[in-house]
């Protein structure tokens, strides 16, 4: 690992030191984020993966229906019974912050008239479009929970994948730089030491043989 460019001094060495620990402490928390990034992210999963089982055993139940109504009723009739909902929704959107990421929070609406009210006669209409119909109403609030978990799946992935972008920038890259930053300006200044101490021993015995001498 190379080192970095900076001066051999011990104001430089303080600097790094600090930087040391500064990066460390950094990596601390930004490892215990993605650990718990993590966690919330398979939690997640693992909602997200019974949920569209439910929502697509729900939808075949409700094409099996349709399909036997559609079967049974002609294509105008069925058209018509379908041609004004008796309800509409709205859909809200709020976020909701969880470890700096923000995630979306669908909040479905019914307005109209009541939800076990259908919007056609039963004159001529099958049975089987009457349980079609009820089991999209009812699928619905699930299909809004569904994409709000997997909408947020996808968001803590990317905060997962630029969280671990770092601890690995952290643990590989700058942590090492600056050990061996310091390795190596502290090895300069031993270096330096040895040679002042040195210098002063050589000094020391010249004026001790200059007093032992003095004609000399």
């Amino acid at each position: 690992m190379a080192v970095l460019s900076v001066n051999p001094t011990r104001m430089e060495l303080t600097n790094l030191k600090r930087k040391l620990t500064t990066a460390r402490r950094g990596h601390k928390l930004l490892k215990d984020k993605r650990d718990e990034l993590m966690r919330r992210f398979l939690d997640l999963v693992r909602r997200s993966r019974v949920l569209r089982e439910e929502v697509e055993e729900a939808i075949k139940n409700a094409n099996a229906h349709m399909a036997v109504a559609r079967s049974v009723m002609s294509d105008d009739a069925l058209e018509a019974a379908l041609l004004l909902p008796s309800q509409k929704m709205t859909i809200e959107l709020e976020t909701q912050n969880i470890m700096s990421v923000e995630m979306p929070v669908f909040k479905g609406e019914f307005s109209g008239a009541p939800e076990a009210d259908l919007p056609y006669g039963f004159a001529f209409t099958s049975a089987e479009l009457d349980s079609a119909v009820h089991e999209m109403s009812s699928l619905l609030p699930k299909m809004l929970e569904l994409a709000q978990l997997e909408k947020s799946c996808h968001l803590l992935a990317g905060e997962i994948e630029k969280t671990r972008r770092r601890v690995n920038a952290l643990e590989h890259v700058m942590i090492p730089q600056y050990e061996e930053t310091i390795k190596y300006i502290q090895m300069k200044l031993d270096e330096n030491d040895r040679s002042t101490t040195t210098r002063l021993m050589k000094v020391k015995d010249m004026m001790i043989a200059a007093a032992l001498n003095p004609q000399q």
